[in-house]
């Protein structure tokens, strides 16, 4: 197997291992602005949102919002692993 090959696999095995796992990829991308617990610091508050699970999607996937970093698509975003953060983010009290 070539070195090339071995760094797509250990990619793929990191992101779909994050996916399953969406509280650690909301604590390495998301709670340094919003909070480990979604209190809000530099960002807004998501603990309690009244954003639907779609709403937290849509502004993942297509940014639209008017401070960055959501003006543009989450970073390495994907359907998977935006509506599990969606879902966890929906969790957050």
């Amino acid at each position: 197997m070539s070195v090339v090959s071995l760094i797509v696999a250990s990619l793929l095995t990191v992101g779909t291992a994050l996916a399953k796992d969406p509280a650690a990829i909301y604590k390495s991308k998301c709670a340094g602005c919003h909070g480990v617990k979604g209190e809000g610091k530099t960002g807004p508050k998501l603990a309690g949102t009244s954003l639907s699970g779609d709403d937290i999607v849509n502004i993942l996937m297509k940014g639209g919002q008017p401070k960055p970093p959501h003006v543009k698509a989450f970073h390495g975003a994907n359907e998977a692993n935006a509506k599990a953060i969606a879902a966890y983010v929906k969790t957050l009290k």
